[in-house]
């Protein structure tokens, strides 16, 4: 039979979706049945891998999507499956990442009304009042499948949503009576289904940035997440080097500008200071940022004209935000870069003071550089996480698709990995731990002949779930490199007690007492090994670090495994 199930699938395949991360359930029986009849007709539907765990199922579509910008499927069980992807949920939101949930709900009929009608005791348990509303919060449409008849149309349009800029998840349930309901196929043109264009820089804007960028002495770009898409990259680069103009960043998302390139100016996170760069820009373009700056530590100057440039600059999912900005322009970050570059083309430019500013940018970038690289040679008992940044570096080549959570070491990973390949350095962009393990799996189904890394911290690395993360890296075939930034603690909620009590009771404290001690710390190498048949390693010197490097890779690239390399740093 031809049901919404099996239409529900259709669907998908129809949409280009290549994977279900699914989490199955007593909810799911049409779907089930759907899948079954697809494998013995030959008919294709989206490949459906199953996930022990939600949050690895939704990181895995994230980390997918985030490495190609297709959305990929999570399907999960009624709200207790949706609840256990809340953290997941805020990290593709915040993130900006399309990604397609559903949830099946439970029956409305129990006395055999309907077909699917409840005959199991938990689907009265599991009947709550507003399942939706757990991620209304969250997702970009959230809707119910209440028939077959439409169920193509509810997906295209769901997907449409999440493909539109700002991107995001999208959420759809449906019970089982409608799940199973026997309807009549529809075909649908997908063409008329797309995405939303990118929106440009209106006309009199434009010219009116152009003029200002034009007639700055010391012009800075501040951006997060102009990562996203690699073209906005590459004309990024276009006008700073063209116009010298610096660029900083603040908390990046991604490789979004060479940080070896002479005019970087480096990055900011949480550090309690003014950030120079900042405070001597008498213009500041800021392009895709959330939180372009710390307002109670470091700022622009109050003399400094502020543009700002995003795909959604009023915040709208932001209850507190806001920048002195002259003007704030809705637009795609690739198109109006390009735009600029041909726009700035017709001004007036001070050539001489365009080669002073970028010996001022040089200098202050060498300046920078050298300061890391001290850090960098070490220490010769201990393993820093500067000289361990320094080392992976060593071992990968710029192909590699590296998948950070460092958390407390964030600033680290950034300035000591030096990426340069835009596409090839990714955060969460959310704030929710446990991204980096299921991440990492998506990005490699999306890029099988590429090497993917992670580097988080050890919190990080048990927020993630290792156990069904190295299951599903064993059963797919997708080996990973997991690189463990082990302090044997939670070392940021120390450091930002400290940033607020800064010779309290908490500075004087052991991590035990304060509740952040890890210590002693579980055998990270060895759940790998036991759940996935990983490469586990521990290591504690710095003369066995090079070496464990080059045998994790080894395992991943020659040997078709995971690896674990749990790295123990100095003790927060």
């Amino acid at each position: 039979m031809y049901t919404t199930g099996t239409a529900f699938l259709e669907a998908l395949q129809e949409a280009g979706v290549e994977y279900i991360f699914a989490n199955l359930g007593s909810d799911h029986p049409a779907i089930v049945e759907a899948i079954a009849e697809a494998a013995a007709s030959n008919r294709p539907i989206p490949k459906v891998l199953t996930c022990p765990n939600e949050m690895v199922a939704l990181s895995a579509a994230h980390g997918y999507a985030q490495t190609t910008g297709r959305a990929q499927a999570v399907v999960v069980h009624v709200e207790c499956g949706t609840q256990a992807l809340a953290g997941a949920v805020h990290n593709a939101a915040k993130g900006r990442i399309p990604v397609f949930i559903f949830a099946g709900a439970s029956p409305y009929t129990q006395e055999g009304e309907l077909k699917g009608s409840r005959n199991e005791f938990i689907q009265w348990i599991q009947d709550v009042p507003d399942q939706r509303g757990l991620v209304r919060g969250y997702v970009k449409y959230e809707n119910e499948i209440r028939t077959g008849r439409n169920v193509k149309q509810l997906i295209h349009r769901a997907m449409q949503f999440a493909h539109s800029e700002p991107r995001g998840p999208v959420y759809l349930v449906g019970a089982r009576e409608a799940m199973e309901e026997t309807v009549e196929p529809v075909r649908i043109d997908v063409d008329q289904w797309q995405p939303l264009a990118p929106c440009a820089l209106a006309p009199d804007s434009l010219q009116a940035l152009a003029a200002d960028i034009a007639k700055a002495k010391r012009p800075l770009i501040v951006t997060s997440y102009v990562g996203r898409n690699t073209q906005a990259v590459e004309s990024l680069i276009e006008l700073s080097e063209r116009w010298a103009i610096g660029v900083l960043e603040s908390v990046p998302n991604y490789m979004n500008f060479p940080t070896t390139n002479p005019l970087y100016q480096g990055n900011q996170w949480n550090e309690p200071g003014q950030n120079d760069a900042l405070a001597e820009a008498d213009l500041v373009l800021v392009i895709d940022s959330d939180v372009p700056w710390i307002p109670l530590v470091s700022k622009p100057s109050e003399s400094a004209t502020v543009y700002y440039i995003d795909t959604d600059p009023l915040k709208q999912q932001m209850p507190l935000w806001y920048i002195p900005a002259k003007r704030a322009f809705r637009a795609d970050a690739a198109v109006a870069l390009a735009q600029l570059n041909d726009a700035l083309q017709a001004q007036r430019w001070d050539e001489a003071g365009i080669d002073t500013r970028r010996l001022h940018y040089a200098r202050r970038h060498q300046a920078w550089r050298e300061r890391l690289d001290a850090l960098e040679s070490g220490r010769p008992d201990v393993i820093t996480p500067e000289y361990l940044t320094a080392r992976v570096r060593a071992a990968l080549d710029d192909d590699c698709i590296v998948m950070s959570e460092g958390i407390s070491n964030y600033q680290t990973i950034v300035n000591h990995l030096q990426r340069q390949r835009p596409g090839s350095l990714f955060t969460s962009g959310g704030g929710s731990l446990g991204w980096q393990g299921g991440a990492a799996i998506g990005a490699r189904l999306a890029h099988p002949g590429k090497t993917v890394v992670t580097l988080s911290g050890d919190g990080s690395y048990m927020f993630a779930v290792p156990s069904s993360v190295h299951w599903m890296s064993r059963r797919y075939e997708a080996p990973i490199l997991q690189v463990v930034y082990n302090n044997r603690g939670w070392k940021s909620p120390k450091l930002s007690a400290l940033a607020v009590h800064p010779d309290g009771y908490a500075s004087r404290a052991a991590a035990d007492v304060i509740g952040v001690s890890f210590d002693p710390p579980s055998d990270y190498a060895g759940i790998a090994a036991a759940a996935g048949g990983a490469l586990g390693l521990t290591v504690k010197h710095p003369r066995e670090l090079d070496a464990a490097l080059a045998a994790g890779l080894r395992a991943v690239r020659q040997e078709g495994r995971s690896a674990v390399l749990d790295v123990w740093l100095p003790e927060l």
